[in-house]
């Protein structure tokens, strides 16, 4: 029996991951064990206990970003965070530390890396955060989500998606989608999404543009977020909803996206063939737009700057683009080599390989 520390956590594109990850493992090894390393401010407190893992949780310790009184004390609590986690690893009888990223996992890896515990690691983003940089230096068992990802020994896994994704046929599910969300079967479907938190500048700019793509013979399926609510519309064929619960039927419906360039957002529209337009966030260390290159390359999205993308650009540019279906069809299906639907088993299997190394780790 293999016992497991997943961890990661902080924002849904690091938790996500971490549990088509706990759920894969669960089903190779129905003995094994699983815990999961986290803070209580973060997702994961409320979405791993929903799944039915486990949450050990320890304080939140963000790198400081300048210096400060808080940045003469990181150091000290640094090390009793490892410590504590070390304390963990030992009670819990850890064989295999996981690590996605996110405040906890570099405190995580160097506490594995002290207690000779195998380590492997998936890094989300095209351009690896800090505590993966880390944590590929005490390991050879690294997995990226993007193949333009430059870390130590890193292998190309993709993203690790939910069963339900994975799984997804968008051209069998089509029907059963615009049913389920009341849309058209006449009209293609724009589908507007900022992810997990919403995005309030794409918000403003699609509906105050929806009349201007409505009259192009597409059908809008917005989804806000709960935090940028749109006030109420009387616009036919505009479909606003602040969450969505079903996001395999809501990607079974989409024609083509407007989305920011999260990592999981590029990697569910890549897998299943969603065209898209990309307005990245300008935040972290800009991996945003460096998440939407290599299929923007591949001729199956395009980009536009947040500062770019108004109401004008929407006519100027996407108009055309919603006027070309041929276009678009040639855009899904150059998507489709870019993603890779079977990330969670890749990724289990490098996480298998760093099992069988029991303590091979780099000095």
């Amino acid at each position: 029996m293999t016992r497991y520390l997943l961890a990661g956590g902080g924002t849904a594109g690091h938790v996500n991951p971490l549990l088509a990850v706990a759920d894969r493992l669960l089903a190779r090894e129905p003995d094994a064990v699983i815990l999961v390393l986290g803070t209580a401010e973060g997702l994961e407190s409320r979405l791993v206990p929903a799944r039915g893992y486990e949450l050990l949780v320890v304080p939140r310790l963000p790198f400081p970003r300048r210096p400060n009184a808080d940045a003469s004390r990181f150091p000290g609590r640094f090390i009793r965070l490892v410590n504590e986690i070390r304390a963990l690893i030992r009670e819990h009888r850890i064989d295999v530390v996981v690590g996605f990223g996110g405040y906890v996992s570099a405190p995580a890896y160097l506490a594995a890396h002290r207690e000779k515990v195998a380590i492997a690691i998936h890094e989300a983003n095209a351009r690896p955060g800090m505590a993966n940089r880390l944590g590929a230096r005490f390991t050879r068992f690294v997995g990226t989500a993007f193949r333009t990802a430059r870390l130590p020994h890193a292998r190309f896994v993709g993203m690790p998606l939910r069963r339900e994704i994975e799984s997804l046929d968008r051209p069998k599910k089509r029907r059963e989608a615009l049913e389920h969300f009341g849309l058209s079967p006449t009209r293609p479907t724009l589908f507007v999404t900022g992810g997990s938190q919403g995005a309030k500048h794409i918000n403003e700019v699609v509906n105050a543009a929806a009349a201007t793509i409505i009259g192009a013979g597409w059908q809008i399926f917005h989804i806000t977020g709960e935090r940028f609510l749109l006030p109420p519309t009387e616009l036919a064929h505009y479909l606003v909803l602040p969450y969505c619960d079903r996001m395999d039927l809501a990607l079974a419906a989409a024609d083509l996206a407007i989305a920011r360039a999260g990592a999981a957002t590029v990697s569910e529209f890549s897998a299943l063939g969603v065209p898209a337009v990309y307005v990245p966030l300008a935040i972290g260390n800009g991996e945003q737009r460096l998440n939407a290159r290599e299929v923007v390359d591949a001729g199956g999205a395009l980009i536009v700057d947040n500062a770019q993308f108004t109401p004008r650009w929407v006519l100027d540019h996407l108009v055309p683009l919603l006027e070309d279906r041929a276009l678009i069809a040639g855009m899904a299906a150059r998507t489709l080599p870019v993603g890779v639907l079977d990330g969670a088993d890749r990724m289990v299997d490098l996480v298998g390989d760093a099992r069988a190394s029991t303590v091979d780790l780099i000095p």
